[in-house]
């Protein structure tokens, strides 16, 4: 059985800290974590219910490009 993989990439996202970190998990709520823990620490993100509504509309399927 062949398993979705899900990510998302800062990259994606340029802001003023110009931040080149992807995330891959096996599941949404294992990414959900690591990402909320990232933008709260490095980017000084709130951590509210709707932050992480937003943040989960940014999954994607697969894993990471190598390039954006």
């Amino acid at each position: 059985m062949i398993m979705t993989r899900y990510f998302m990439d800062c990259r994606n996202f340029p802001g003023a800290t110009k931040c080149s970190v992807a995330f891959a998990a096996d599941t949404k709520e294992e990414l959900l974590e690591a990402v909320v823990r990232h933008e709260t620490e490095v980017h000084g993100c709130e951590d509210t219910p709707e932050f992480r509504v937003r943040i989960m509309r940014d999954f994607r399927e697969g894993t990471p490009p190598l390039k954006v």
